[in-house]
């Protein structure tokens, strides 16, 4: 019944996005032919206007596939709905400038002014209307919650932010007798397990597959190696290879010069953000306008980051390193319109041309943090195997709150299933997080949820 439910509910999504991407790739038809059709040079026949069109309908589905525009149910709406805007702001910025290419000189602007002002009118229409339908439709799940720690309520927190999508109903201690637990577990539709030993959670996956019921799993760092391991046979017995050792040598000459190509290019239209950026640093304060600092990079090599300088002049003269705060006292009025923009970070594209950084990475870290983290967490090393990059995986999908150990595991992700694509990806999602930073995961007390000591181990029993 489930997986029929989940057929049914793929096909009503599909039909969705099908629909959005009709009604976009028919608005811009319409304004294509009434005003810019006729005003090119050499006229296009039939074919040539299908042609552009065809392009256009592919444009709005890349972006929006990059974005998570589609997904319905997946995202919240107002995340969906930013996604969508800033997928339809790029793709007609690019339509733009494809249609004067094609004309020969720059069009009239107006039109695709006002076609994007009601491209965004429907896509909110849609948003509201597909989503309530969809949630008619697809009530949340009704869910139980294994746990093993007072870590779990970390997560229960954040899924309990999603009433329109999970449902917890009870928890369970994994110390219940296991027929208790599997008794619950067919209670509901699913379960969530969360911080148990792996034998344990072996068994409990094993039952939820065979009754078919669904499993939401928090992985462990071994889990997410063993996801980037690749099949192979040994005659007749299947094994998984874990390389272990990053990226091999294509991947990093690949990597390289795309991160050459990229800081180039990028550099053209961030001139003008920098210039005006270091005149406001030093104006303010008559201070530095560069701020570097050590950090770590592939294979744990110490370097100097650049950065606008964010905060006062000796915001460390006691000599200790200390991470900035939401609502850091040491943060001056510019730096906090640098660092909301991340425009602070922007000189780190002269690191990338150095061959220090790579464009898309696991944030660098300071020697000094790195070592106190490695004192809870052994496993933040991990991190070292690639090179530290200007974005990464965990600041596109991570909030200003989000645990170190949680960073750690999307950076582990983003290492073991690195491809230029994701690359890509991650370099557009960056772009919409400039414009619509990410909220706390939590407005609750830190200590209510997670141990101050950041006691997050890995479970080897």
């Amino acid at each position: 019944m489930n997986k029929n439910r989940d057929l049914y509910k793929r096909f009503v999504t599909f039909i969705s996005a099908m629909l959005l991407l009709g009604i976009l790739t028919g608005i811009f038809a319409y304004v294509w032919y009434k005003q810019y059709s006729e005003q090119i040079v050499l006229p296009y026949y039939r074919r040539g206007n299908w042609v552009l069109i065809a392009i256009y309908c592919l444009l709005v589905w890349l972006f929006f596939r990059a974005y998570g525009g589609f997904k319905l149910g997946y995202l919240k709406k107002t995340d969906m709905l930013y996604s969508q805007m800033i997928s339809m702001i790029c793709v007609n910025v690019v339509s733009y400038f494809v249609i004067s290419l094609i004309g020969r000189h720059f069009m009239p602007v107006a039109p695709v002014v006002y076609m994007t002002g009601v491209d965004l009118g429907a896509i909110a229409i849609w948003t509201l209307l597909a989503g309530k339908v969809y949630f008619m439709m697809y009530p949340p799940r009704k869910l139980v919650i294994i746990y093993g720690s007072h870590q779990a309520a970390s997560l229960v927190l954040k899924m309990s932010q999603r009433v329109d999508k999970y449902m917890i109903c009870e928890s369970i201690s994994i110390n219940e007798p296991e027929e208790k637990v599997k008794e619950l577990i067919m209670k509901y539709e699913g379960a969530i397990v969360c911080d148990i030993p792996a034998e344990q959670r072996n068994d409990y996956l094993k039952f939820c597959f065979e009754h078919s019921k669904r499993a939401y799993i928090a992985p462990k760092i071994s889990d997410i190696i063993i996801r980037g391991a690749d099949d192979i046979r040994l005659f007749d017995t299947p094994l998984m290879l874990c390389r272990n050792y990053g990226l091999d040598f294509e991947q990093q000459l690949v990597k390289r010069v795309f991160d050459i190509v990229f800081s180039l290019i990028a550099l053209v239209p961030a001139a003008p953000f920098m210039l005006i950026s270091a005149i406001a640093v030093k104006l303010y304060d008559r201070g530095p306008v560069f701020y570097k600092q050590k950090r770590l990079t592939l294979n744990g090599r110490e370097f100097y980051v650049y950065k606008f300088r964010s905060m006062i002049v000796d915001a460390e003269k006691d000599g200790k390193p200390r991470l900035a705060s939401e609502e850091d006292d040491r943060i001056t009025p510019v730096g906090k319109i640098l660092r909301k923009f991340r425009i602070d970070e922007f000189p780190q594209l002269l690191n990338i041309l150095k061959g220090d950084m790579s464009v898309v990475g696991p944030r660098p870290e300071r020697p000094e943090l790195t070592e106190e983290y490695k004192k809870e967490m052994p496993e933040f090393g991990f991190r070292l195997k690639v090179k530290a990059g200007l974005t990464g995986y965990a600041q596109v999908t991570g909030a200003y709150d989000t645990t170190p150990y949680d960073k750690l595991k999307m950076d582990l992700m983003y290492i073991e299933n690195y491809s230029i694509r994701l690359d890509l990806q991650i370099i557009l999602m960056t772009i919409k997080t400039m414009f619509f930073p990410p909220k706390n995961n939590a407005e609750t007390a830190e200590g209510l949820l997670m141990p101050k000591n950041m006691n997050q181990k890995e479970d080897t029993k």
